[in-house]
């Protein structure tokens, strides 16, 4: 039993505690309400942390880029879309480490990569991403998995270097002009509930307000708005329509089914005019299965690693 002359210091204590957790708790509130998609981030880092993937550093002409990697096998490189980060991949990516080395990129100018401020094009992009596969590749080629952006990204990298990719996969997007009307930088609540129907399956949650709100603003702010400061003329030069019969690296597209941003028959469009590509399809899934439909996207994901990649068909003879 204590002293009854401590007993007033004690309660001080308590007190004192008591007050510091109150303003912990305002400040995690404060913290999630105005910055709801940096502590989602986080947390999707953490996750990957906590699933033994390590971050590393590597150098490139564009400035330090990180990746997050685990696992052992063949190299495969998960690249995200625009204005996210390699904690995308954070519901999926410990599935593939028993059978191979797993690098989730931050790609330049996004997550903890440089350049975090200034201009950003595809000519940086590109030097970021080559700087990673210099030094994720152990010597041999890589297989390129890409989500929007990132599919656009790997079908660009291995028409460049298809010496050092031995095949992609792409989940909702690609090198051919796409026919959307929808803007990546929604201006107010309702603008930005049109994209998330666009980039969701209609039984999905919606994101609440307070959500939306801060998409708005990084959408002003982050990576999108600097790379959309070039215009859309700036990727002409990448583009690839009526280009892909000499495409020889193999090509899986992993396509949700419900996606309307990059919707069905742009995938259709990228099978018939590919020489060596598959189209699988996921049930109510949108443009970013991985987070969405996790289960569904790396089961299908693994059984498309795990085949061997699709054959070149040749065209007909006349």
């Amino acid at each position: 039993m204590l002293p009854p002359v401590l007993l007033p210091m004690l309660k001080r204590v308590l007190l004192c505690l008591v007050v510091l957790l109150v303003i912990a708790i305002a400040v995690s509130v404060y913290v999630v309400w105005r910055y709801p998609m940096a502590v989602f981030n986080t947390l999707n880092r953490h996750a990957l942390a906590s699933a033994g993937f390590v971050k590393v550093r590597v150098p490139s002409p564009a400035g330090e880029q990180t990746v997050l990697r685990a696992g052992s096998g063949p190299v495969v490189i998960l690249l995200h879309g625009l204005g996210d980060q390699a904690g995308t991949w954070s519901k999926t990516a410990g599935s593939l480490t028993a059978t191979h080395t797993v690098v989730a990129v931050d790609l330049a100018g996004h997550g903890e990569s440089q350049p975090q401020t200034g201009p950003l094009d595809m000519g940086t992009l590109l030097a970021g991403l080559d700087s990673v596969v210099g030094a994720s590749s152990q010597g041999k080629p890589v297989i390129l998995v890409g989500n929007s952006l990132g599919g656009f990204l790997a079908f660009v990298y291995a028409r460049q270097h298809p010496e050092r990719v031995s095949r992609i996969v792409v989940i909702g997007g690609g090198p051919l002009r796409g026919h959307s009307q929808l803007s990546l930088q929604p201006n107010t609540r309702e603008e930005a509930l049109k994209l998330f129907d666009a980039l969701l399956d209609p039984g999905s949650p919606r994101p609440a307000g307070f959500v939306l709100d801060d998409i708005i603003r990084e959408a002003h702010n982050g990576p999108i708005a600097r790379l959309a400061a070039n215009g859309v003329a700036a990727f002409e030069p990448y583009l690839m329509d009526g280009k892909l019969a000499d495409f020889n690296t193999p090509v899986d597209l992993l396509w949700g089914e419900s996606d309307r941003m990059v919707p069905l028959e742009y995938a259709k469009a990228l099978h018939e005019q590919l020489p060596a590509s598959r189209l699988t399809t996921l049930l109510r899934c949108g443009h970013v299965p991985q987070q969405e439909c996790p289960k569904a996207f790396s089961g299908a994901l693994r059984q498309i690693l795990s085949s061997p990649p699709p054959a070149r068909q040749e065209p007909p003879k006349p």
